[in-house]
Protein backbone atom coordinates (compact mmCIF):
# COMPACT_ATOMS: atom_id res chain seq x y z
CA UNK A 1 0.00 0.00 0.00
CA UNK A 2 1.14 3.38 -0.82
CA UNK A 3 2.14 5.57 2.00
CA UNK A 4 0.49 8.95 2.36
CA UNK A 5 2.16 12.09 1.82
CA UNK A 6 2.92 13.65 5.47
CA UNK A 7 1.51 17.22 4.61
CA UNK A 8 -0.01 16.97 1.16
CA UNK A 9 -1.93 20.38 1.68
CA UNK A 10 0.80 22.87 2.94
CA UNK A 11 3.06 21.12 0.35
CA UNK A 12 0.39 22.55 -2.10
CA UNK A 13 -0.11 25.72 -1.15
CA UNK A 14 3.55 26.27 -0.52
CA UNK A 15 3.93 25.23 -4.36
CA UNK A 16 0.92 27.75 -5.35
CA UNK A 17 2.46 30.54 -3.34
CA UNK A 18 5.83 30.11 -4.91
CA UNK A 19 4.14 29.62 -8.24
CA UNK A 20 1.91 33.00 -7.88
CA UNK A 21 5.04 34.83 -6.50
CA UNK A 22 6.78 34.08 -9.51
CA UNK A 23 4.03 34.92 -11.31
CA UNK A 24 3.14 38.88 -9.48
CA UNK A 25 6.56 40.25 -10.77
CA UNK A 26 7.87 42.95 -8.86
CA UNK A 27 5.78 45.89 -7.78
CA UNK A 28 3.53 46.48 -4.72
CA UNK A 29 1.72 42.86 -4.63
CA UNK A 30 5.35 41.39 -4.81
CA UNK A 31 6.21 43.55 -1.75
CA UNK A 32 2.63 42.59 0.29
CA UNK A 33 3.08 38.53 -0.71
CA UNK A 34 7.19 39.15 0.67
CA UNK A 35 5.45 41.22 3.89
CA UNK A 36 2.74 37.83 4.24
CA UNK A 37 5.45 35.28 3.63
CA UNK A 38 7.97 36.60 6.75
CA UNK A 39 4.95 37.01 8.61
CA UNK A 40 3.10 33.88 8.23
CA UNK A 41 7.31 31.87 9.34
CA UNK A 42 6.88 34.58 12.17
CA UNK A 43 3.73 33.31 13.13
CA UNK A 44 4.64 29.79 12.61
CA UNK A 45 7.30 29.94 15.08
CA UNK A 46 5.11 31.36 17.91
CA UNK A 47 2.83 28.66 17.64
CA UNK A 48 5.37 25.89 17.48
CA UNK A 49 6.64 27.02 20.56
CA UNK A 50 2.76 26.76 21.79
CA UNK A 51 2.89 22.97 20.93
CA UNK A 52 4.57 22.86 24.97
CA UNK A 53 2.11 25.17 26.33
CA UNK A 54 4.18 28.10 26.29
CA UNK A 55 4.05 32.01 24.77
CA UNK A 56 6.92 33.16 23.61
CA UNK A 57 6.89 37.11 23.39
CA UNK A 58 10.55 37.21 22.91
CA UNK A 59 10.30 36.08 19.59
CA UNK A 60 10.46 40.25 18.36
CA UNK A 61 14.00 40.27 20.10
CA UNK A 62 14.93 36.99 18.01
CA UNK A 63 13.37 38.65 14.97
CA UNK A 64 15.60 41.26 15.54
CA UNK A 65 18.79 39.09 16.08
CA UNK A 66 18.28 37.41 13.01
CA UNK A 67 17.91 41.02 11.45
CA UNK A 68 20.65 42.36 12.54
CA UNK A 69 22.91 39.32 12.44
CA UNK A 70 22.18 39.10 8.61
CA UNK A 71 21.99 42.97 7.94
CA UNK A 72 25.34 43.50 9.62
CA UNK A 73 27.01 40.87 8.14
CA UNK A 74 25.59 41.78 4.99
CA UNK A 75 26.62 45.53 4.71
CA UNK A 76 28.99 45.79 7.07
CA UNK A 77 31.27 43.11 6.71
CA UNK A 78 30.51 42.43 2.98
CA UNK A 79 29.30 38.76 3.56
CA UNK A 80 28.00 36.62 0.87
CA UNK A 81 24.31 36.64 0.70
CA UNK A 82 23.80 33.03 1.90
CA UNK A 83 26.42 33.11 4.68
CA UNK A 84 24.73 36.17 6.12
CA UNK A 85 21.32 34.42 5.61
CA UNK A 86 22.85 31.85 7.66
CA UNK A 87 24.15 33.45 10.03
CA UNK A 88 21.10 35.41 11.14
CA UNK A 89 19.36 32.05 11.96
CA UNK A 90 22.19 30.71 13.74
CA UNK A 91 22.69 33.84 15.96
CA UNK A 92 19.45 33.76 17.74
CA UNK A 93 19.38 29.75 17.79
CA UNK A 94 22.57 29.66 19.79
CA UNK A 95 21.78 32.45 21.91
CA UNK A 96 18.06 30.59 22.80
CA UNK A 97 20.06 28.39 24.35
CA UNK A 98 21.13 30.02 27.17
CA UNK A 99 18.08 32.03 26.92
CA UNK A 100 15.64 28.70 27.14
CA UNK A 101 17.79 27.38 29.56
CA UNK A 102 17.60 30.11 32.01
CA UNK A 103 13.84 31.16 31.16
CA UNK A 104 11.64 27.89 30.47
CA UNK A 105 12.39 26.94 34.51
CA UNK A 106 9.10 29.61 34.62
CA UNK A 107 5.64 28.95 33.29
CA UNK A 108 3.02 30.59 31.92
CA UNK A 109 3.05 34.84 32.55
CA UNK A 110 6.51 34.61 33.91
CA UNK A 111 7.44 33.32 31.33
CA UNK A 112 5.69 35.46 28.94
CA UNK A 113 7.40 38.80 30.69
CA UNK A 114 10.65 37.64 31.17
CA UNK A 115 10.19 37.77 27.27
CA UNK A 116 9.19 40.75 27.16
CA UNK A 117 11.91 42.63 28.97
CA UNK A 118 14.35 40.77 26.97
CA UNK A 119 12.37 42.35 23.82
CA UNK A 120 13.05 45.66 25.23
CA UNK A 121 16.26 45.71 26.58
CA UNK A 122 18.01 44.32 23.33
CA UNK A 123 15.65 46.69 21.39
CA UNK A 124 17.52 49.31 23.75
CA UNK A 125 20.69 48.07 23.18
CA UNK A 126 20.18 48.38 19.91
CA UNK A 127 20.06 52.45 19.50
CA UNK A 128 23.50 52.56 21.94
CA UNK A 129 25.35 50.51 19.53
CA UNK A 130 26.95 52.82 16.60
CA UNK A 131 28.36 49.74 14.37
CA UNK A 132 24.40 48.71 14.41
CA UNK A 133 23.50 52.44 13.48
CA UNK A 134 22.17 53.62 16.55
CA UNK A 135 18.24 55.36 16.54
CA UNK A 136 19.19 55.50 13.06
CA UNK A 137 19.43 51.14 12.22
CA UNK A 138 20.96 49.70 9.47
CA UNK A 139 21.10 50.52 5.72
CA UNK A 140 22.17 49.25 2.47
CA UNK A 141 20.93 45.64 3.15
CA UNK A 142 20.76 44.43 -0.67
CA UNK A 143 20.30 40.60 -1.70
CA UNK A 144 22.51 39.66 -4.65
CA UNK A 145 22.50 40.83 -8.28
CA UNK A 146 20.97 37.17 -9.28
CA UNK A 147 17.83 38.13 -7.39
CA UNK A 148 16.95 41.45 -8.31
CA UNK A 149 13.50 41.75 -9.09
CA UNK A 150 12.67 38.00 -7.64
CA UNK A 151 13.75 38.52 -3.74
CA UNK A 152 10.14 37.72 -3.51
CA UNK A 153 10.04 34.68 -4.67
CA UNK A 154 13.11 33.58 -2.81
CA UNK A 155 11.48 35.02 0.39
CA UNK A 156 8.18 33.20 -0.27
CA UNK A 157 9.78 29.97 -1.21
CA UNK A 158 12.01 29.84 1.52
CA UNK A 159 9.77 31.07 3.95
CA UNK A 160 7.68 28.15 2.82
CA UNK A 161 10.06 25.37 3.33
CA UNK A 162 11.05 26.59 7.06
CA UNK A 163 6.96 26.05 7.59
CA UNK A 164 6.90 23.06 6.02
CA UNK A 165 10.24 22.21 8.06
CA UNK A 166 7.99 23.22 11.33
CA UNK A 167 5.28 20.91 10.21
CA UNK A 168 7.71 17.91 9.73
CA UNK A 169 9.16 18.24 13.29
CA UNK A 170 5.24 18.57 14.86
CA UNK A 171 4.42 15.96 13.79
CA UNK A 172 7.46 13.82 14.32
CA UNK A 173 8.23 11.56 17.28
CA UNK A 174 9.53 14.65 18.93
CA UNK A 175 6.45 16.93 18.18
CA UNK A 176 4.72 14.34 20.05
CA UNK A 177 6.64 14.90 23.10
CA UNK A 178 6.38 18.77 22.60
CA UNK A 179 2.31 18.34 22.94
CA UNK A 180 2.93 15.11 25.49
CA UNK A 181 4.51 18.22 27.69
CA UNK A 182 1.52 20.94 27.07
CA UNK A 183 -0.92 18.30 28.26
CA UNK A 184 0.82 17.44 31.57
CA UNK A 185 4.64 17.43 32.20
CA UNK A 186 4.78 15.55 35.21
CA UNK A 187 3.71 12.52 33.50
CA UNK A 188 6.67 13.27 30.81
CA UNK A 189 8.94 13.25 33.14
CA UNK A 190 7.35 10.12 34.97
CA UNK A 191 8.26 7.77 32.26
CA UNK A 192 12.21 8.97 32.16
CA UNK A 193 11.85 12.14 29.41
CA UNK A 194 13.92 15.18 30.36
CA UNK A 195 10.82 17.55 29.91
CA UNK A 196 13.14 20.61 30.12
CA UNK A 197 15.72 19.55 28.07
CA UNK A 198 13.08 19.11 25.37
CA UNK A 199 11.11 22.22 25.50
CA UNK A 200 15.35 24.08 25.25
CA UNK A 201 14.97 22.06 21.89
CA UNK A 202 11.77 23.41 21.01
CA UNK A 203 12.58 26.65 21.43
CA UNK A 204 15.61 26.02 19.82
CA UNK A 205 13.98 25.23 16.43
CA UNK A 206 11.93 27.87 16.91
CA UNK A 207 14.46 30.78 17.37
CA UNK A 208 16.54 29.43 14.70
CA UNK A 209 13.42 29.57 11.71
CA UNK A 210 12.32 32.85 13.65
CA UNK A 211 15.64 34.42 13.11
CA UNK A 212 15.64 33.31 9.27
CA UNK A 213 12.54 35.19 9.18
CA UNK A 214 14.58 38.23 10.84
CA UNK A 215 17.19 38.07 7.97
CA UNK A 216 14.56 37.63 5.19
CA UNK A 217 12.82 41.03 6.74
CA UNK A 218 16.25 42.79 6.27
CA UNK A 219 17.07 41.61 2.91
CA UNK A 220 13.68 42.54 1.72
CA UNK A 221 13.70 46.17 3.50
CA UNK A 222 17.08 47.06 2.52
CA UNK A 223 16.89 49.35 5.91
CA UNK A 224 15.86 48.36 9.81
CA UNK A 225 15.90 50.15 13.03
CA UNK A 226 15.39 49.22 16.34
CA UNK A 227 11.60 50.47 16.33
CA UNK A 228 10.83 47.86 13.93
CA UNK A 229 11.48 44.26 16.93
CA UNK A 230 9.62 45.99 19.54
CA UNK A 231 7.16 44.65 22.03
CA UNK A 232 4.44 46.00 19.24
CA UNK A 233 5.75 43.25 16.64
CA UNK A 234 4.97 40.58 19.55
CA UNK A 235 1.89 41.61 19.49
CA UNK A 236 1.29 41.86 15.57
CA UNK A 237 2.58 38.10 15.60
CA UNK A 238 -0.05 36.88 18.02
CA UNK A 239 -2.90 38.34 16.28
CA UNK A 240 -2.02 36.30 13.49
CA UNK A 241 -2.07 33.36 15.00
CA UNK A 242 -5.10 33.57 16.89
CA UNK A 243 -6.78 34.89 13.66
CA UNK A 244 -5.74 32.12 11.43
CA UNK A 245 -6.10 29.88 14.31
CA UNK A 246 -3.69 27.77 16.51
CA UNK A 247 -5.10 24.44 16.21
CA UNK A 248 -3.98 23.53 12.40
CA UNK A 249 -0.88 24.58 10.87
CA UNK A 250 -2.08 26.37 8.07
CA UNK A 251 -3.67 28.75 11.03
CA UNK A 252 -0.77 31.44 11.04
CA UNK A 253 -0.15 31.09 7.36
CA UNK A 254 -3.89 32.81 6.73
CA UNK A 255 -4.33 34.95 9.69
CA UNK A 256 -0.84 36.01 8.22
CA UNK A 257 -2.09 36.88 4.91
CA UNK A 258 -5.27 38.47 6.32
CA UNK A 259 -3.47 40.77 8.53
CA UNK A 260 -1.03 41.84 6.50
CA UNK A 261 -3.50 42.97 3.47
CA UNK A 262 -5.66 44.75 6.41
CA UNK A 263 -2.75 46.22 7.50
CA UNK A 264 -1.71 47.38 4.37
CA UNK A 265 -5.14 49.46 4.08
CA UNK A 266 -5.33 50.41 7.38
CA UNK A 267 -1.89 52.08 6.92
CA UNK A 268 -3.65 55.51 5.61
CA UNK A 269 -5.34 55.74 8.78
CA UNK A 270 -2.12 56.05 10.84
CA UNK A 271 -1.95 55.37 14.25
CA UNK A 272 -4.61 53.11 13.94
CA UNK A 273 -3.21 50.28 12.26
CA UNK A 274 -2.39 49.12 16.10
CA UNK A 275 -5.80 49.26 16.92
CA UNK A 276 -6.75 47.26 13.99
CA UNK A 277 -4.60 44.41 15.73
CA UNK A 278 -5.75 44.37 18.80
CA UNK A 279 -9.51 43.93 18.03
CA UNK A 280 -8.20 41.46 15.64
CA UNK A 281 -7.17 39.74 18.78
CA UNK A 282 -10.28 40.77 20.70
CA UNK A 283 -12.64 39.63 17.92
CA UNK A 284 -10.91 36.59 17.55
CA UNK A 285 -11.00 35.17 20.82
CA UNK A 286 -14.88 36.20 21.16
CA UNK A 287 -15.87 35.18 18.11
CA UNK A 288 -13.48 32.93 16.39
CA UNK A 289 -12.12 30.41 19.06
CA UNK A 290 -10.50 28.13 16.45
CA UNK A 291 -9.78 31.08 13.92
CA UNK A 292 -10.71 31.30 9.62
CA UNK A 293 -9.29 28.03 9.90
CA UNK A 294 -11.35 26.77 12.43
CA UNK A 295 -14.23 28.49 10.62
CA UNK A 296 -13.54 27.06 7.30
CA UNK A 297 -13.47 23.72 8.73
CA UNK A 298 -16.55 24.19 10.39
CA UNK A 299 -18.57 25.36 7.24
CA UNK A 300 -18.83 21.61 5.78
CA UNK A 301 -20.76 20.82 8.49
CA UNK A 302 -23.01 23.84 8.51
CA UNK A 303 -23.68 23.37 5.34
CA UNK A 304 -24.26 20.01 5.99
CA UNK A 305 -26.68 20.05 8.64
CA UNK A 306 -28.69 23.44 6.76
CA UNK A 307 -29.37 20.62 3.69
CA UNK A 308 -31.87 18.76 6.18
CA UNK A 309 -34.23 22.04 6.87
CA UNK A 310 -36.99 22.54 4.91
CA UNK A 311 -36.76 25.41 2.68
CA UNK A 312 -38.51 28.92 4.37
CA UNK A 313 -41.55 30.41 2.66
CA UNK A 314 -41.54 33.51 1.79
CA UNK A 315 -43.70 36.05 2.59
CA UNK A 316 -46.28 37.24 0.04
Amino acid sequence: MASKPLFPMPAVAWTAATAAAWLLGHGYGATLLTAAAIAALAAACLRFVLLIGELNFAIAAFFGLGAYSAGYAAATLEWPFVAALLLGAAVPGVLSLLFGYVTLKTKGPYFLLIGFAFTEVLRIAYTKVGALGGNSGLVGIHPPSLLEGRFHVFAVGAAGAAILGLLAIERSQLGRVFVAIRDNENVVRSVGIRAHAVKVVCFCIASLATGLAGSLHAFANNVISPLDFGFLLSTFVLAHVKVGGEAHPLGPVAGALVMVLLGSLAQSFGSSEHILYGAAIVAAVLFLPQGLVGLWRRLPRISGRNAHLPARRTLP
